[in-house]
């Protein structure tokens, strides 16, 4: 069965495919081989969403583009001591813009710009860009004091007047960076700004450490493309679609990199991994469907994330009703909770995780295993039996003989989508659609466009991706106000006062161990609660270990827990990577 779905995988992406975009390949490929030390170029497959960003050079024989095409033919550029000071790295995922005000960074680090605080390896904070803050006792009066000895890379200082007016245009902006709950931030002096809010906010911490700071005097409309910061690297150049490209800041107050030069490229998972088998790259984040290749000169490291895969289950019945969008939403199989849950307790996690994913990859129960704020009462055994007596109960029995259930003359059969080119989702979805077929319940498996599971999410089952080192994530998956929206997080249509409740509170709480207590009732209460026990919203089924390939004698450091993201995560400590002398 694996392999089968790996080739299928390979048939879909090359039937995908343009001919052009194949053409332009193969004669970049010809030109690498005529120029040693010609950059690799590669079209990006977006897995979640188009490209937004804007082409910053015409000029492909540039200064800067030789600067870090010169290490790109499978040897690392080396300083005039001899030393390895570069790397190419290759990911999944172009970002739509380097403006932390629009997103870039949201979740991890944005390594061009400064953060007013940081997260540690354990999920903790310590001060950037910050010396110290203090919060007032009704939780609503933030005070940052900020370090006088950070620059932004145009040789100004950095002031608290360019955090104030980072965080009022992040707020303006109302993309990625949630700031509705702040009325206002106000530079009290070169050093101490001001953030009020409108209510406690549990989460802020961890807004303000992805939240990277821009400079007031340099901003403008194509900042995103033409980025300026105070951050470990400088940006030099990108070429959208293909690469982008950083230089370490020699002017950093953390110390400069080890790494200087840094080529990021943009390339699927099976066209990465060529590119480790040519080694044109040292780095390449891959799958854990094609992470059991073996190349000679490099090492795979499975990085630990709670970056999770699982059905996304319509809750509400089909009516004939439109979202505001004009999509349909509903479905009278899944709308069914002992449906929902039957499948839960259905699916061997583990197995999945050992077959489907090749072994990288575990369980998963909830949209936040391991992390402070899970209740670890959301975890349930596989229990096929139990699953049956779920549906027996309800009413749904196979009168026809055809292995499929039925109650009422309704089928217990349904669509789930996935898009295309994902060898992943394929693999999850597939596997845990044969499992459920022990039940009576049958799950059709389709891989279709962003742009058509953008429109049908409301309505079928999705093989959705979500994980974050963020909290918050619980409180968007969940919200009433935010069922049936377009921004993916419940498309379900999940609704519960109780739930908000807790979701609220959560939110609003004035120290860390409140709000836990809070996000671990979202789940389960002791009652009811998002849990798979409970109303089961999501049949969550693995969490994926991040495979990468990492040439040897490259340290990519400590990796913190990576979150949802093709590849980003992997970059956030860039300046912690070295290679060995």
């Amino acid at each position: 069965m694996l392999y089968f779905l790996k080739w299928r995988f390979v048939v879909e992406w090359c039937v995908g495919y343009k001919t052009f975009v194949l053409k332009n390949k193969e004669r970049k490929l010809l030109f690498m081989k005529m120029k040693k030390h010609i950059a690799i170029l590669s079209v990006a497959l977006m897995f979640m969403g188009t490209v937004a960003c804007t082409n910053t050079s015409e000029n492909v024989e540039s200064e800067s583009s030789d600067m870090f095409e010169s290490s790109t033919d499978g040897s690392i550029a080396e300083d005039t001591e001899g030393k390895k000071d570069s790397v190419v790295i290759a990911i999944g995922s172009e970002p739509e813009t380097l403006d932390p005000t629009k997103g870039w960074g949201h979740g991890n680090s944005p390594i061009v710009q400064s953060t007013l605080v940081r997260y540690t390896a354990d999920l903790s904070f310590e001060n950037d860009l910050a010396t110290g803050y203090e919060l007032s006792p009704d939780g609503l009066t933030w005070t940052f004091t900020i370090r006088d000895d950070a620059f932004f890379t145009d040789g100004e200082k950095v002031n608290a007047s360019d955090v104030a007016f980072t965080l009022e245009t992040a707020k303006a902006a109302q993309g990625s960076v949630d700031l509705t709950y702040m009325e206002s931030a106000v530079a009290q002096d070169d050093t101490t700004v001001v953030i009020t809010l409108s209510k406690p906010t549990s989460i802020f911490l961890n807004t303000l450490a992805s939240v990277g700071i821009v400079p007031e005097h340099a901003y403008s409309e194509d900042y995103g493309t033409h980025p300026i910061g105070s951050g470990p690297y400088k940006f030099v150049e990108w070429k959208a679609q293909e690469q982008i490209m950083f230089t370490a800041n020699e002017d950093y107050y953390g110390g400069v990199p080890s790494i200087k030069n840094v080529t990021v490229v943009f390339m699927s998972e099976d066209a990465a991994l060529a590119a480790v088998q040519a080694g044109e790259v040292d780095v390449a984040y891959s799958s854990a469907t094609l992470g059991t290749t073996e190349v000679e000169g490099y090492h795979i490291e499975a990085i630990t994330s709670a970056d999770n895969r699982g059905f996304t289950l319509p809750v509400l019945p089909d009516e004939g009703k439109l979202t505001k969008s004009g999509f349909p939403y509903g479905n009278d199989v899944t709308c069914n909770i002992e449906i929902r849950q039957a499948i839960a307790y259905a699916i061997d996690r583990q197995q999945i995780a050992d077959i489907a994913l090749n072994g990288f990859g575990r369980p998963a129960y909830s949209e936040n295993d391991g992390m402070p704020w899970n209740n670890p009462e959301v975890k349930i055994e596989t229990d096929v039996e139990y699953a049956k007596k779920l549906l027996a109960d309800a009413g749904w029995s196979d009168t026809d003989g055809d292995g499929i259930v039925e109650k009422d003359n309704l089928k217990a059969e349904f669509t789930c989508i996935y898009p295309s080119g994902d060898s992943v989702r394929q693999a999850v979805a597939m596997a845990a659609s044969e499992q459920v077929k022990a039940i009576g319940i049958k799950i059709n498996v389709e891989g279709v466009s962003w742009e058509e599971l953008a429109q049908r999410m409301f309505s079928d089952a999705v093989m959705m991706g979500w994980g974050s080192s963020i909290p918050n994530e619980t409180y968007y998956l969940y919200r009433s106000e935010g069922a049936l929206l377009d921004d993916y997080y419940n498309p379900e249509g999940y609704m519960s006062e109780v739930t908000d409740t807790y979701l609220n509170a959560a939110m609003e709480a004035l120290t860390v161990e409140e709000a836990n207590e809070n996000w671990q009732k979202v789940q389960w209460d002791g009652t009811t609660g998002t849990a798979m026990k409970g109303e089961c919203p999501w049949v969550w089924i693995v969490n994926l270990d991040h495979v990468t390939y990492v040439r040897d004698g490259l340290s990519i450091g400590e990796q913190p827990i990576h979150g949802h993201g093709h590849g980003l995560p992997l970059i956030q400590n860039l300046n912690e990577w070295s290679w060995a002398e």
